[in-house]
């Protein structure tokens, strides 16, 4: 096992691991020993992913509901107590995109949608899971922000500031709880090879201002160069890193 990433088999949560981002890093945390609970509103993928790590000779649980309600995020994190006899990892991955709207436009219902999902489900989960990183000690947070976190033009406003809202969640909780034990940071992916866009039309005038400063993306990654940036903060390696948002996207943010 790895001196630097592997582990004794924490309890680690992943949401959004039915598929892409999630289903990439809840992999590399069981193929290092971890125990891992796939929380997803995809009940398909959520099994599927869970049927994965067993076959290959790792343990995982499923628990399939929308993130936002407090009652699935209470499920998710005690499940995972209860079924790894602790919890020492939450990676806050599920997310969903906007359709690109500029902020005169955008709708009552995509603006609660994507705020709920993307910024209020992270911050539910986060605050039922501090107290069992508390009592560990030793805990870490690692949540999926996003190359529009760090610039107004990568996405929609819904979406650009729900990112941006992890940012602020990431780098607050980092500091309430420096001094007790829990690492807190983010990734933020730059263009991934995901679904996230899938099921999601684009709004043609926000896409079209948001596409003229797109130019400088670059190579696009694979969901388990973000996954190994997730894994990495999570891990012993970083035991010194904590509010630091860490852009995975080929130098982007750099251009």
């Amino acid at each position: 096992m790895s001196s630097t990433t592997g582990s004794q088999g924490r309890g680690v949560v992943v949401t959004g691991a039915g598929s892409g981002i999630g289903r990439a890093t809840a992999l590399r945390f069981a193929q290092l020993g971890d125990k891992v609970l796939v929380a997803d509103l995809n009940a398909d993928g959520a099994e599927a992913v869970v049927k994965e790590i067993e076959a290959g000779g790792g343990t995982a649980r499923a628990v399939v509901g929308d993130l936002s309600d407090q009652h699935t995020a209470d499920e998710v994190i005690n499940t995972a107590v209860e079924a790894f006899g602790g919890l020492d990892v939450l990676v806050n991955n599920a997310g969903i995109m906007d359709t690109m709207t500029a902020t005169a436009d955008v709708s009552d219902a995509e603006w609660e949608r994507v705020i709920r999902i993307n910024l209020t489900a992270p911050f539910l989960l986060t605050r039922a899971a501090l107290p069992h990183l508390l009592a560990r000690g030793n805990g870490a947070i690692v949540n999926t922000a996003s190359g529009a976190a760090l610039r107004g033009s990568a996405a929609g406003t819904a979406y650009t500031v729900s990112k941006h809202g992890i940012i602020g969640l990431t780098k607050s909780t980092a500091v309430m709880y420096r001094d007790r034990g829990v690492r807190v940071n983010a990734v933020a992916p730059g263009g991934t090879r995901t679904h996230i866009t899938d099921t999601v039309t684009f709004d043609g005038d926000g896409a079209s201002i948001v596409g003229r400063y797109q130019g400088n993306v670059g190579r696009v990654a694979a969901a388990e160069e973000v996954a190994a940036a997730i894994v990495f903060l999570a891990s012993d390696a970083a035991s010194n890193i904590s509010g630091v948002v860490l852009p995975v996207d080929n130098g982007w943010s750099a251009v």
